[in-house]
């Protein structure tokens, strides 16, 4: 009863008409972006984070447009898999298997429909599912003490590679360097200055969102110029009128929510994400169908299963965000880098400190479900019209407006060079294959994960065998050691299964 009064409130918050403004907005806008090849979902949250600064609106409304965002990048994802073979970002590559084939087959608007339909039942299940655990969970992390949080962050980061990812040791070195730039200031303990070079703009430390905009955003940009790619539009596949029958709808419910639940379960887990997600729900439901289907020649609930598990592990990792502070994705690790900035701290204390955010947030993702799948119908032709706009001309045009969001924060040159820096060196890793979300994993969760181990040290008088003294940090100790072992085993073999499964 108390979560369905929480929830109630929460939809006070999200039905004010500048919230479900700001939503609609966020939707559109991340839908245009899911819809664009190589943007996804954390590259159109962090270039939206600046602009939501410089509009200078209250936190509850900039996370609700942000997450409006990543929902609307999550749909959007499909548009380009189905229209052009080419999935807007990672986990919408199962969609291609039969999205594609479907839509040459003059049935693009049918497919559309009812990946649109798919993304909403997935969606829809993830986020009843996040207000019924993060509440459990949230309750459960009040009984933390300093050795369990540090413990958590630990487990964070051995995670961070997952089954998907593809070399333990490039994420472990990506994570060392984002711990170091963490160190960068002046130390709130002792008073000393940390790799300041007596530069007063660093005195502060290194703001997260110079970072996140110039990894993501800028060394997109870089890459582009590099590649030199779209000087010409994609060949279009045009889009019939739309037929769609209550027959076709009822053929993808069983497997759409078969694919949210798992999708929920995929986001959760740490390292796992809407890619594994998209994965085991297309790989479940071809062996559930077995020879009666026909997938990977157009089979619509080729195109429902995985829809429907990317977009339910979409709200599934925003359970371990809001309620631990561990992001459980790219696209959570750059919302919480925001939550940050506005000094609220996601965690448990959350659901009782800032309640009204996080539910607000939540009855925001239910509404912005709704707004999604109005939008995603009638309007997809104009979705797919956008893809034929080279991207030699929107590429300019969204690093423009970053660059003039982080100015219009801090008013200060020295940002501005310092996001151009984080460009260039995104763009050197993501050339070496180095990942860029255990990076900015290690500028927010470095400063906590220090606070923490230095309470640990002081009260027990530098004992560093308290850090193992309880049942529950042994436990979560042994997850993370889990969590190193498992990638190297599991992974390839997931990797290898994945690769397959896509040809």
């Amino acid at each position: 009863m108390d979560t369905l009064s929480l929830l109630m409130d929460g939809f006070g918050t999200a039905l004010s008409l500048e919230n479900l403004l700001f939503a609609l907005i966020g939707c559109f806008i991340g839908t245009l972006i899911g819809a664009l090849p190589g943007l996804g979902p954390a590259n159109g949250v962090a270039i939206m984070i600046p602009l939501a600064f410089t509009l200078g609106i209250p936190p509850e409304t900039a996370l609700i447009m942000l997450t409006s965002v990543y929902a609307g990048a999550m749909y959007g994802g499909r548009i380009s898999s189905i229209m052009l073979n080419i999935p807007g970002d990672e986990p919408a590559m199962m969609t291609c298997l039969d999205g594609y084939p479907m839509a040459k087959q003059g049935k693009a608007a049918e497919a559309l429909a009812l990946s649109a339909l798919a993304s909403f039942f997935g969606s829809l299940i993830g986020t009843i599912g996040l207000i019924f655990l993060a509440p459990i969970l949230a309750r459960f992390a009040l009984s933390f003490g300093a050795a369990e949080y540090f413990a958590l962050f630990v487990l964070a980061f051995a995670t961070l590679g997952g089954v998907t990812g593809k070399n333990p040791v490039k994420s472990a070195l990506a994570a060392g360097i984002g711990l170091a730039i963490a160190t960068v200031g002046i130390d709130l303990s002792t008073g000393t200055q940390r790799y300041t070079f007596s530069l007063l703009e660093l005195f502060e430390g290194i703001d997260f969102i110079v970072a996140i905009v110039g990894l993501f955003a800028v060394s997109e940009l870089l890459l582009f110029i590099e590649a030199r790619k779209g000087s010409a539009p994609h060949q279009e596949i045009k889009i019939n009128p739309l037929r769609l029958s209550f027959a076709s709808v009822k053929q993808i419910l069983p497997s759409s929510f078969r694919g949210g639940i798992l999708g929920f379960i995929a986001g959760v887990l740490p390292g796992a994400g809407a890619s594994l997600g998209s994965f085991v729900s297309y790989t479940l439901e071809k062996r559930i169908i077995g020879a009666k289907g026909h997938f990977g020649k157009g089979d619509p609930r080729g195109i429902a299963a995985p829809e429907a598990g990317n977009n339910g592990a979409a709200s599934g990792a925003l359970v371990p965000m809001l309620t631990l502070g561990i992001p459980g994705s790219a696209t959570t690790a750059v919302l919480l880098a925001m939550l940050v900035s506005f000094n609220i701290t996601p965690g448990p204390l959350m659901f009782t400190q800032n309640a009204d955010i996080v539910w607000g947030v939540i009855a925001a993702l239910l509404l912005g479900n709704i707004l999604l799948l109005l939008l995603n119908i009638p309007l997809v032709g104009i979705f797919v019209r956008l893809l034929s706009i080279p991207p030699r001309y929107l590429l300019p045009i969204v690093t423009m407006v970053a660059f003039v969001g982080i100015y219009a924060i801090s008013r200060s040159a020295f940002d501005l060079c310092f996001m151009i820096a984080f460009g260039v060196m995104g763009y050197i890793f993501r050339k070496a294959e180095i990942p860029l979300v255990p990076i900015i994993l290690g500028m927010l969760l470095g400063p906590e994960m220090e606070k923490n181990l230095r309470h640990v040290m002081q009260i027990y008088d530098g004992n560093w065998l308290m850090l193992w003294d309880s049942g529950l940090s042994i436990s979560l100790w042994g997850i993370a050691l889990a969590g190193l072992i498992l990638p190297a085993i599991m992974g390839p073999i997931m990797r290898t299964r994945m690769r397959r499964t896509a040809d």
